[in-house]
Formats: C-alpha cells, sequence, structure tokens
C-alpha cells in the first residue's frame, strides 16, 4: 500500500498549493469586485441620464420576453390575452395622464372600446376589425356626449372637443396600432405571421439597445432637445446600425428570406420605433409627466415600454402583407 508523502517536502508543497489556491481566489474576487463596480458605474450612468435602474429594467424585460416567445410560439390564443392586458392597462395609463392635464377621458368606456378590437383581430377577418375600431370610437365619443348632460361634467363646447380629440387619440393610439400585432398572429394570417411579430418585436429591443449603448458612451449631439433631452445623434445611429445587423440575421435566420430584406425591415422599424417613442415624450411633456405610470419598476409604465413597439406592428404588417407573398 503507497505511503502518504511526510516530511518537509510535503509540507512545503502543501503550504505552495495552499498560497496558490487563495492567490487565485483573491485574483477571482478582485475581479468580480472590478466587474461588479463597472457595472455599479455603468447603471449608475444610466440611472442618471434616464432615471432608471438597470438591473430592475433588464430583469422586467426578459420576464416580459420569456412570456411573449412561450405564448408565441406554443400557444398564440395566449398571446391575445397578453395584448388584451397591455392594451387595457396602456389605455387606463394614457387616459389617466390626460384627464391629469385637464381631458375628460371615459375610462371605462374607453378599455371596453380598446379590448373589443383584439378578439375582433384575431377572430375575425381584417375588414371587419376596422368596423369594430370604428364603433368603438363612435361609442367612447357618445359616452362622453351623454356625460355631457350631466351639469357637473360640463365644460363648454370647446372643452368637449378637446376630449373627444383626446378619446379618439387613445384608440387610435393603442387599441389600433395594438390591432396590427394581434392580426399577424391570427388565424387568418399565415403561420409565417408570428415569426415575423416576433423579429418585429427584436428589432425594437435592438434598436432600443444599441441606442442606449452609443447615446450612453459617445452621446454629444442633441438630436430634439425641446422633446426627448436625453436622445442623440450618436445613438440614433447606434440604433440604427443595431436594427440593420438585427434584420440581415433575423431575415436568414428567423423569417428564411434574402439577407437583402434586412435592409428594408431594420430601417423601417429604426424610423418608426424612433417615431412612436418621441411621439410618447411629446405627449408626456405636453401632459407634464416623466413616466406614464409605475406599473414597471425600471421601465415606468406598460405604454413608456410600448411607445415604439405599437408603430412598428403597423409597419410589420404592411412590410408582411408586401413582401411574404414574394418570398413564399
Amino acid at each position: 500500500m503507497a505511503q502518504r508523502p511526510q516530511g518537509p517536502d510535503f509540507k512545503a508543497q502543501a503550504q505552495a498549493a495552499r498560497a496558490d489556491l487563495e492567490r487565485q481566489l483573491q485574483e477571482s474576487r478582485a475581479q468580480f469586485d472590478n466587474a461588479r463596480a463597472q457595472f455599479d458605474e455603468v447603471n449608475k450612468r444610466i440611472r442618471a441620464r434616464t432615471g432608471r435602474d438597470l438591473v430592475l429594467a433588464i430583469a422586467i424585460g426578459l420576464g416580459a420576453g420569456v412570456l411573449v416567445l412561450a405564448s408565441l410560439l406554443f400557444v398564440t390564443e395566449l398571446f391575445m390575452v397578453f395584448a388584451a392586458a397591455a392594451v387595457a392597462i396602456a389605455v387606463v395609463e394614457l387616459g389617466t395622464a390626460l384627464r391629469a392635464s385637464g381631458r375628460d377621458i371615459p375610462r371605462t368606456a374607453s378599455v371596453i372600446a380598446a379590448l373589443a378590437v383584439v378578439p375582433a383581430s384575431y377572430y375575425l377577418d381584417a375588414e371587419w376589425r376596422w368596423v369594430v375600431t370604428m364603433a368603438g370610437i363612435a361609442f367612447v365619443v357618445l359616452w362622453r356626449v351623454v356625460e355631457y348632460a350631466w351639469p357637473s361634467r360640463r365644460g363648454g363646447r370647446e372643452t368637449l372637443l378637446r376630449d373627444i380629440t383626446a378619446s379618439i387619440l387613445v384608440q387610435a393610439y393603442v387599441a389600433l396600432l395594438a390591432s396590427f400585432a394581434v392580426l399577424l398572429v391570427s388565424p387568418q394570417a399565415s403561420p409565417g405571421g408570428r415569426w415575423w411579430l416576433l423579429a418585429a418585436i427584436v428589432v425594437v429591443v435592438a434598436t432600443d439597445t444599441g441606442a442606449y449603448a452609443a447615446g450612453l458612451n459617445l452621446g454629444r449631439h442633441k438630436m430634439v432637445p425641446t422633446i426627448s433631452p436625453s436622445k442623440t445623434w450618436e445613438g440614433f445611429a447606434g440604433a440604427g446600425a443595431a436594427a440593420i445587423i438585427a434584420g440581415i440575421l433575423l431575415s436568414l435566420f428567423m423569417l428564411h428570406v434574402p439577407w437583402w430584406f434586412g435592409f428594408v425591415f431594420g430601417p423601417v422599424l429604426l424610423l418608426t420605433a424612433t417615431v412612436g417613442d418621441l411621439a410618447e415624450s411629446l405627449i408626456k411633456r405636453d401632459i407634464g409627466i416623466k413616466d406614464m405610470s409605475a406599473w414597471l419598476p425600471g421601465h415606468g409604465g406598460i405604454l413608456d415600454r410600448l411607445d415604439s413597439i405599437l408603430p412598428s406592428m403597423a409597419a410589420t404588417y404592411a412590410l408582411y402583407l408586401i413582401f411574404y407573398p414574394l418570398f413564399s
């Protein structure tokens, strides 16, 4: 039986091994502390510029992404439920914000009208979706006109007209634009529609990420300081690069279309995402708020996360109708 080494040589080897292990642990801890310090510094810079917590934002974003991905891949009816919930909350957020600014939005009627558009877009033909949307707008307008009969809800014809205009804006901005996403996964669309929807979401997320990264590290020249002080042209350039790269990769590996379509898909969604973001920033600036709500820590409200996605859904549906038959 082999004898265990004894004596000074064994003790010296053991001490050397222990010292080497301690040194490696210290180096690993130093690297971890350095990485954590760098992450904290980045998080601090992002919070200083955007007012958001990076860790919470990433965690919530990943959780929402997993739920949406699972619904698109396995149970499309579940996506309709998510869409309905998001639309209802977004309508309440925007309606509440507009009411705080003096516009009397009938929130109950607005939610009912918006929710009706979701199943109509999923189960009915696309033409009937427009009928339901217009009927919902008429329902909200009629609700507000009936409310006007009560003396306590009156405020003059100009006030009534302003309330009606704001109510129509809520339906058009949230319910109508969201319906294009539901159309892409509806039974009326081909099975490829869900992949186009998922690809569009990925491109929009890529543009947001590219804009954050480039703007945070390179941002010097303000894009539209009167609307969104944090946006820079450098960030827009980073968003454009991310959109094109994501568009090419998704065209090849998800949509299975020619690679050049990425130079169409990416820039189109870059523009719609940017316009959507600026449009919501303009609304919030006019109202005088930073976020639509605090439903999502690190993000703000549901509508604050959908501002770039909503107009991109309409653009994606248009691209789908134009290009999908050509590639099939």
